[in-house]
């Protein structure tokens, strides 16, 4: 594991590049990207990270990636991990927090103040492509932010139909190869992880400003 203990806790956004702490994601194979805050494709409607490229993770979380890439090959050959969010730098994660502000969904967010793992380059959101390039159905799609999207509901929902076998086959299979490769989920998002502990993260590795 890489740390700064003997350093500054910080690091800005355009310093990253020659950084050795992080690497770009097109350096990993057999992965697809599709950053979805640096495009309109969100719930806010627009690019929220340029002029800053935010396609990088920190080198440990792309040594985790890489290893689910090679689980995926092997238990469902023609699938290909989708990233969706990446490194996510803490003043994007200001003005997610600021524009969901009064409607109740802030629960969704780790607050600024506290900091997000994506603002280490240590966690994901991320999906699956099936054998012909379309993301595999999960029920909801990214950033859907209603109790559908829970992982802990799953069962339930499964019960009432609102949530497919298929669906939730899907969910497991993104999981399994998440957690095998050390990444660790949430209870609101299936679609997020964060690679290992998130309170030794916030501890030990840099934050992106």
């Amino acid at each position: 594991m890489t740390t700064s203990n003997t350093g500054p806790l910080t690091v800005a956004s355009e310093d990253i590049a020659g950084d050795p702490d992080f690497r770009h994601l097109s350096t990993i194979a057999g992965i697809a990207v599709d950053l979805r805050y640096a495009t309109p494709n969100n719930f806010i409607g627009r690019d929220l990270y340029s002029p800053y490229d935010c396609a990088w993770l920190h080198v440990d979380a792309a040594a985790a990636l890489a290893r689910v890439v090679v689980w995926l090959a092997g238990r469902r050959p023609g699938c290909t991990p989708l990233v969706l969010d990446a490194l996510r730098p803490q003043r994007v994660q200001q003005q997610l927090w600021d524009a969901l502000e009064g409607t109740g969904l802030q629960m969704y967010l780790a607050h600024p103040a506290r900091g997000s793992i994506h603002s280490y380059g240590m966690a994901l959101d991320i999906t699956i492509l099936d054998e012909e390039g379309r993301e595999l159905d999960m029920g909801t799609g990214f950033d859907d932010m209603t109790e559908l999207s829970h992982p802990k509901l799953e069962d339930g929902f499964l019960r009432t139909g609102a949530l497919t076998a298929a669906q939730v086959a899907n969910r497991r299979l993104l999981r399994e190869a998440m957690f095998q490769a050390g990444f660790v989920g949430i209870n609101t998002e299936w679609w997020h992880f964060d690679c290992g502990d998130r309170n030794l993260v916030r501890q030990t590795f840099r934050r992106v400003l």
